[in-house]
């Protein structure tokens, strides 16, 4: 009998041996881990000690504060709290320190640094490693190789196309107006850009306007997505033996107008290869996002900020009427005569960036005008929202005032950076204006645009400057 339950005794004993060995490996790893964060949050802390901070929490940082209420007006009132810089706490063990002034601006931009990863890498899977995600070595080539499909003479055609995706969109409004006179135009013209885009990237012949499964955001953004990859993956197979049908890339040229993809197969790195199919389709993606979703926003926040300022907007109007007529042969050359029209655009781009931040992580320490510095790998948050309403640089920042941007007035380089700047400043930045004038143009002189003023807009920053509720107008058919 004792012999029995002393052989029940010892596997228990065993088990529980292992339990307790067990639960002293897990307490030690938790000992361990807390001594990491406590680590880090001390090199943290040092290394933000000349940059001041709005009260945070030792453990949810600025967390409990964004989550009140409005993120942007939240950053309004710090900037006017702390010129320059200040740390944000992302959590206890997690800061950045978040910049708006144009001196630390032209310093960091002026540098090599990567992009930290944070929303990035959830980019990566829908477009790959193209331009906007690349860093180094590998995107100093890409970025060089491309830069020729951006050179004017391949831009011009575009114009043309970018008015018929344009007029495409203006002719659904017309029909929609009978139902209703107040429209929701975020949507129909992010359908509008990435038709344009789609056409300009490899002559994509369909319209995405016209489909019905395109409406909400996420579906639009999944949907959109999809389409690009196969549609992309197709064409580059198709392109390819075509282009060795028809020869060199001059020859081309003289039978149709090159478009993104021709570009980027004739594109050649330093070895002389071409680029493999999975970059080719990286590039094509990135172009077709950035010149997507970034354009959508610019283009909807510049008619918004036309629609609430009715005296700008007619003075817009009469500009184009003189210069367009009716608007129906739209031209490059026409796009440089419009400088009132521009100057509204660039003061509409200035209050609603359509990229709002951007991020970099340090390759090594940096040490600004004023003195204060900052240790390699820390993150800093480039804040365009911030600088372009900061009242430092510009007087009266909440007021719509084209004068701002009047020929003649001088202000900082980098007081003013809607497509970025520096080395890694937006490559398609003219290729965006030229579009966003088309849009513009062609809308003044179809549609009188008044805000809808019980719904209106409330930016938020997502990758691009969006709306919470959308971005309503009443719009009325001119004669």
């Amino acid at each position: 009998m004792s012999v029995s339950v002393l052989s029940l005794t010892r596997p228990l004993d065993t088990v529980s041996g292992l339990l307790q060995l067990a639960s002293l490996l897990g307490l030690a790893l938790l000992l361990l881990k807390a001594a990491q964060l406590y680590q880090r949050r001390q090199w943290l802390l040092k290394a933000v000690q000349q940059f001041p901070s709005p009260p945070s929490h030792w453990l949810f940082g600025h967390k409990r504060e964004l989550q009140k209420g409005d993120e942007l007006q939240l950053l309004l009132k710090w900037i006017e709290d702390f010129p320059c810089a200040f740390s944000r706490w992302i959590w206890g063990t997690e800061a950045e320190i978040m910049i708006y002034d144009p001196d630390y601006m032209k310093l960091i931009l002026g540098r090599s640094d990567p992009k930290s990863d944070g929303s990035y890498k959830l980019m990566a899977p829908w477009i790959g490693y193209g331009l906007l995600l690349l860093n180094g070595e590998t995107w100093f080539q890409h970025r060089r190789m491309l830069t020729p499909a951006f050179h004017y003479d391949i831009l011009k055609p575009y114009v043309r196309l970018m008015a018929d995706s344009v007029q495409v969109m203006l002719d659904k409004w017309e029909e929609l107006l009978s139902q209703n006179s107040h429209l929701e135009i975020f949507d129909h013209v992010s359908l509008m850009t990435l038709d344009t885009i789609m056409k300009c990237a490899f002559s994509y012949q369909g319209n995405h306007q016209a489909d019905r499964s395109l409406t909400s955001e996420g579906r639009r953004n999944h949907k959109a997505c999809q389409l690009a990859h196969q549609h992309t993956d197709r064409v580059i197979k198709l392109r390819k033996a075509q282009l060795q049908d028809e020869g060199e890339l001059e020859k081309i040229r003289n039978k149709r107008h090159l478009d993104f993809l021709d570009i980027l197969l004739f594109a050649k790195v330093e070895n002389g290869r071409g680029l493999s199919d999975k970059d080719l389709r990286a590039e094509v993606d990135t172009f077709m996002f950035e010149g997507h979703d970034t354009t959508a926003s610019g283009i909807s926040w510049i008619l918004y900020a036309l629609a609430t300022h009715p005296e700008h907007q007619q003075r817009c109007r009469e500009e184009i009427q003189s210069l367009l007529g009716d608007g129906a042969s739209i031209t490059w050359e026409h796009l440089d005569q419009m400088p009132y029209t521009t100057m509204c655009i660039k003061e509409a781009l200035r209050l609603y960036p359509p990229v709002p931040s951007v991020g970099r992580e340090l390759s090594k320490p940096i040490t600004f005008p004023d003195g204060r510095s900052l240790p390699k790998g820390f993150l800093v948050l480039l804040s365009f929202y911030a600088l372009h309403h900061n009242p430092n640089v510009w007087p009266n920042p909440e007021v719509f005032d084209p004068s701002r941007f009047a020929p003649g007035v001088s202000r900082h380089s980098h007081a003013f950076l809607p497509f970025s700047g520096g080395s890694r400043n937006c490559i398609g930045k003219h290729f965006a204006m030229k579009e966003m004038k088309v849009a513009v143009a062609l809308t003044l002189l179809r549609f009188e645009l008044a805000p809808d003023p019980f719904r209106i807009p409330v930016p938020t920053p997502k990758i691009v400057l969006m709306s919470k509720n959308g971005i309503h107008l009443h719009l009325r058919k001119l004669l």
